[in-house]
Order: C-alpha cells, then sequence, then structure tokens
C-alpha cells in the first residue's frame, strides 16, 4: 500500500479506528502517564504466519505522533515464525499505549488473511487458474482486507459496486431473463467495463453465451456440471467458479479449469495471526 492510498483512502479509516478506541480520552494511559515520557516497546509474533499490514500497523502510531520511531526487522509478506521480533517501536509513551490495540487490531487482522491466502494459493501451483477474493469484507476494511490477500498471494476481484459489472441472480430477476439482463449492461456501462453473469445451471450458462457475455460464473454448480459448463463455453468467455469455497474443497474443483476461483472464506474466515507489543518501558 503505498504512501497517496494511506493519505488519501487509508488514513480517514485508521482515523475513524482510533475514535472508536478514544471516544474522549484514554482514561487509564492518562492515569498512569500524565506528562510526555520517552519509552520503546517490542513487536512479537506469537505464532507462525504471513505478515502483513506493517505499513497501517506504523500509520496508527504515525497519526498520534509523527515523531514515533519504528524499525522493522521484516516486511509484507514475510513469513514470521514465533518468538521473533518484528519491531522496535520508540516515542511518546503515551502514543505506544493509547495506538497498542487499534494497531494490532490492523495488523492481526490483515496478517491473519494473507496467512490463510498464502495456504489456499499454495494449492494452485502449477494451475493456470487464479485465486479470487469477493467482496465479503469486514466493512470498512475492505481496503486493508484486499491488500492482505494479494500479500498472500492471490487476486482481487472487484473492489466495489462501481469498479464492475457483475449481475447475480437478483438482478437476472429484476431484468427478467439472463438475455435481458446482459443486453441492458451491455446499453448502459461504459464500454471498458467487462460483464460477468452469474449462472446457476446448464441453461442459464447456454443463455449467457449466447447473449455475450464476457465472464460466466457458475455459482454452486457440482463440480461434474461445472466441468460439462466449461467444456460448453470451450473458450467464448472467461470462467469462475464461486459459492462456499474453502481450502477443504478447493483442489476437487481445480480440477474442472476454470480461470479464476473466487472464495469469501480468504477475508470473512480467516482467524488473526497472534501478534503482541511487549516489554514497553520508560527510557
Amino acid at each position: 500500500m503505498n504512501d497517496i492510498t494511506m493519505r488519501t483512502v487509508a488514513d480517514k479509516y485508521i482515523k475513524l479506528a482510533l475514535e472508536e478506541d478514544i471516544s474522549s480520552e484514554d482514561v487509564s494511559t492518562n492515569a498512569v502517564m500524565p506528562v510526555y515520557k520517552k519509552a520503546s516497546a517490542q513487536l512479537i509474533c506469537k505464532e507462525d504466519g504471513i505478515l502483513a499490514g506493517l505499513c497501517v500497523f506504523e500509520r496508527v502510531f504515525h497519526l498520534l505522533d509523527p515523531l514515533t520511531q519504528i524499525i522493522f526487522y521484516a516486511e509484507d509478506g514475510c513469513r514470521a515464525v514465533k518468538g521473533s521480533k518484528i519491531a522496535d517501536i520508540t516515542g511518546d509513551a503515551r502514543v505506544l499505549l493509547s495506538g497498542e490495540r487499534t494497531a494490532l487490531n490492523y495488523l492481526q487482522r490483515m496478517s491473519g488473511i494473507a496467512t490463510y491466502t498464502a495456504s489456499v494459493a499454495a494449492l494452485f501451483k502449477g494451475s493456470r487458474t487464479k485465486l479470487l477474493d469477493t467482496r465479503k469484507t469486514t466493512p470498512c476494511m475492505r481496503i486493508f482486507e484486499k491488500y492482505a490477500v494479494r500479500v498472500g498471494g492471490g487476486f482481487n476481484h472487484r473492489y466495489n459496486l462501481s469498479d464492475g459489472v457483475l449481475i447475480k441472480d437478483n438482478h437476472i430477476g429484476a431484468a427478467g431473463s439472463v438475455s435481458a439482463a446482459v443486453a441492458a449492461a451491455r446499453k448502459y456501462a461504459p464500454f471498458v467495463r467487462k460483464i460477468e453473469i452469474e449462472t446457476e445451471n446448464m441453461e442459464m450458462v447456454k443463455e449467457a453465451v449466447r447473449a455475450g457475455a464476457d465472464i460466466i460464473m457458475l455459482d454452486n454448480m457440482p463440480a461434474e456440471e461445472m466441468k460439462k459448463a466449461v467444456d460448453f463455453i470451450a473458450g467464448r468467455a472467461e470462467t469462475e467458479c464461486s459459492g462456499n469455497i474453502t481450502r477443504e474443497n478447493i483442489e476437487k474443483i481445480l480440477s474442472v479449469g476454470v480461470d479464476y476461483i473466487s472464495s469469501g472464506a480468504l477475508t470473512h474466515s480467516a482467524p488473526i495471526l497472534d501478534l503482541s507489543l511487549k516489554n514497553l518501558h520508560i527510557l
């Protein structure tokens, strides 16, 4: 995540998270540390995993005090081992105490997603199929969670509703048919937008091909039916498989030969990676 993205997009969410945690004051910190004192602490990894979000962790403290100094001994995408020191943090003790939980919340969540994504992406080795995330993200965490997917070796599907055309079952219901929905999208959407449509059976697949959809999503289909659909489409559209995709069932789906497999589990089911800010002491 570069500095421009951080300042223009991420900062507002980080500030909201800080405001959520410090609605008026940090009573505990102000009680034990009423004035400035320089302090240091260590960021420690408490289990093996892939790190993601170190830049966000740092940004939390810099928004509280730009003079906070952090020395990292790893970078995003690195595999950290239990007990390793990831960073030394030095600055105003009040900043370290007040920013600790928000900074760790981001880093733990993002690193957990990167770790889970990496374990799934490893199953794609040797395959031409790409692993995608979805919009099933935590509210106000999408920019961070989708970044973590990339760090873990996955790819991003559309970022939001303005980012691309994806006609789902309820859109089809509103339009009246697959053909009508694709035609309406083709007429309305800018020419640079690909049109993807969700299908649930072979009849819908055939209609989507006739309608000229650019991408056909095979949603919640048995693997055998997906294989028939891919063979029928025969390169006339890109193909995506979606619906209850997890690390446990993904290998069977890979054999179908779709272009993309999207999994909401990358963001909504990844456990956090346990990290901790320890050994704070006054200098």
